[in-house]
């Protein structure tokens, strides 16, 4: 079939050049592919609740998933956008098309082998990771799981190969779309198994499943265009003398490394969680898809977006003068006041109506009141630093697009280390809380506490505890230490002084604390409607409430609210 036009994807070249517009275009696809990640995650809660049967689906889960997040998206679009673009800004498409072939042909490689060593390394790895479980049933759960999982993940960093081309090339929505077709295929498997009345542990299997079915659709789906993007099915090819391909890969290493302690962190969080009480690990990872779905509407649509414009303008960026000084810091500074404009509610959404959406989204079958009051606590632990995570993606990207992948990979680090040693002291301290049938918080044992609960406190799962929240708040307060390192990094390599929300986060703030008001009293008027209700009503009122607010306060608007009432008028 011939491509529509105009191309509803950035095709069109009297508009490819607007980073906000394709800012839109990853926000939107990300939007699609977060709500049906979210009913995916309701999907798997209703059926597996945060019993240890869903503690070893996820446990599995994370860990051939470090494999998709070494090279992967983010990975892939740092080191390799960067020069692919700057080929096609020059004119070489011939070149950027070898390079493409060279550079997948190197990545099937890689996750095949890595593939075959998961799948026969499988109980090794998880003694490394869910150490705690070891002897248990959870543990035989999480190997037979991660044997499945495995070669589905190597199919998700080739559909981040694609994800990178159709980026450079400015197609935006579909690769971050596509994903919607990897949660449909785990809705599917749980629903299907769960309907069959099969038992909780072959409802897992049957998600793990889904997984890899899901992956080879979500590759499957953006094939067709990149095949076209590169001018007919790319031959492999092994050209690594290939001038852009050395530089790729020099550019790898670090970033690997840099992202690498990252996902170490994730692990190491993952490891400290199976020393918790029973469901501390579900009720973390049902958490942060909540928590992931601002960083990626919002810090990665606008960091995606960037990269490629940043990559054709790095001459410029390097360049001592002030006129490209002064771009950049117009760009950073529109982007961060962007990031801002919603996440600073997006903060007060889940602190204020947490309880409301998590009710929405998981409270049904397996998935009670308590269950809900966890994870909702756990999610205001990573709301300390979620402003800071979200903005240090842009920065993160400047600094790549600069050529400069050494200080994020050290920063990353840094912020790794305060995260465990702080998140293994918190977690301890909070996993003597646990939540009363009541509602209440109580204090089950001393503190301070130096170790974890005893085996028979920690399974027993008719007190949930707070242990996870330790870990959430850490991850917090490090994110801000690492925005702060990155920060000061831009204004040394590019002389370009940055602020968080772009030097409008007073006025920000000022109209979240009026949208505020209204929350607290959407929770106490609508506290008991039925959730389906409820919880729209609250949201709806206190996002038009900041909207207004904002307005009021004349913060410059990022989205084309105005323009569009006049057209509407018009």
């Amino acid at each position: 079939m011939s491509d529509p036009a105009p191309d509803p994807e950035g095709g069109d070249p009297a508009r490819e050049g607007s980073s906000q517009r394709s800012s839109y275009l990853v926000a939107a696809g990300i939007g699609l592919s977060r709500i049906a990640g979210l009913a995916r995650e309701a999907a798997v809660a209703s059926f597996l609740g945060t019993g240890p049967q869903a503690d070893a689906f996820r446990a599995a889960f994370r860990i051939p998933n470090l494999l998709q997040n070494l090279l992967g998206e983010g990975v892939l679009s740092a080191s390799f956008i960067p020069g692919f673009s700057q080929l096609l800004a020059e004119g070489r498409e011939r070149d950027a098309a070898h390079m493409a072939r060279v550079v997948g042909t190197l990545l099937a490689l890689l996750t095949g082998g890595f593939a075959l060593i998961g799948l026969l390394l499988a109980e090794p790895l998880a003694r490394l990771i869910a150490f705690g479980w070891i002897g248990t049933p959870q543990f035989d759960l999480t190997v037979t799981f991660m044997r499945i999982l495995f070669p589905g993940i190597g199919l998700l960093v080739l559909s981040a190969w694609c994800l990178g081309i159709l980026n450079s090339h400015r197609r935006f929505f579909l690769s971050y779309v596509a994903p919607v077709l990897w949660s449909a295929a785990q809705i599917a498997a749980v629903v299907a198994a769960g309907l069959a009345g099969l038992g909780l542990a072959n409802i897992a299997q049957a998600l793990a499943w889904g997984v890899l079915v899901g992956s080879a659709a979500q590759l499957a789906v953006q094939l067709p265009r990149v095949v076209r993007l590169l001018g007919g099915i790319p031959r492999p090819s092994l050209d690594l003398g290939f001038p852009p391909v050395r530089q790729a890969i020099r550019a790898f290493g670090p970033i690997v490394a840099g992202r690498g302690v990252v996902q170490l962190m994730t692990y190491v969080e993952l490891a400290l969680a199976t020393l918790l009480a029973t469901g501390a690990v579900s009720a973390m990872m049902l958490a942060q898809p909540l928590y992931m779905l601002p960083i990626a509407l919002f810090g990665m649509s606008v960091a995606a977006a960037e990269l490629p414009e940043l990559a054709r303008g790095r001459a410029a960026a390097d360049a001592d003068t002030q006129a490209a000084r002064d771009a950049l810091a117009t760009r950073l500074r529109d982007g961060l006041a962007r990031i801002a404009f919603f996440v600073a509610p997006s903060i007060l959404g889940f602190v204020v109506l947490g309880e409301f959406i998590i009710r929405l989204l998981y409270e049904r079958l397996a998935f009670d009141a308590s269950d809900t009051r966890l994870v909702w606590f756990i999610l205001i632990g990573f709301c300390v630093g979620l402003l800071a995570t979200t903005s240090s993606r842009l920065l993160q990207n400047t600094l790549y697009a600069a050529g400069d992948t050494r200080r994020p990979a050290v920063y990353a680090a840094l912020r790794m280390l305060l995260a465990a040693t702080l998140g293994a002291v918190l977690m301890l301290q909070f996993d003597r809380v646990a939540l009363m049938p009541d509602g209440d918080l109580a204090l089950v044992g001393e503190l301070p506490a130096l170790g974890p609960l005893d085996a028979g406190l920690r399974e027993d799962p008719a007190l949930p505890r707070l242990g996870a929240l330790g870990l959430a708040i850490a991850a917090g307060v490090s994110a801000w230490l690492e925005f702060g390192l990155l920060r000061r990094a831009v204004r040394r390599r590019l002389g370009v002084h940055v602020r968080v929300g772009g030097g409008r986060l007073a006025r920000t703030w000022a109209a979240v604390a009026v949208a505020g008001v209204v929350a607290v009293a959407a929770v106490l008027l609508l506290g008991d409607l039925p959730a389906l209700v409820g919880t729209p009503l609250a949201i709806v009122t206190t996002g038009v409430t900041y909207l207004a607010a904002a307005a009021t306060l004349r913060i410059d608007d990022p989205l084309p609210l105005r323009s569009l009432w006049r057209r509407a008028r018009g």
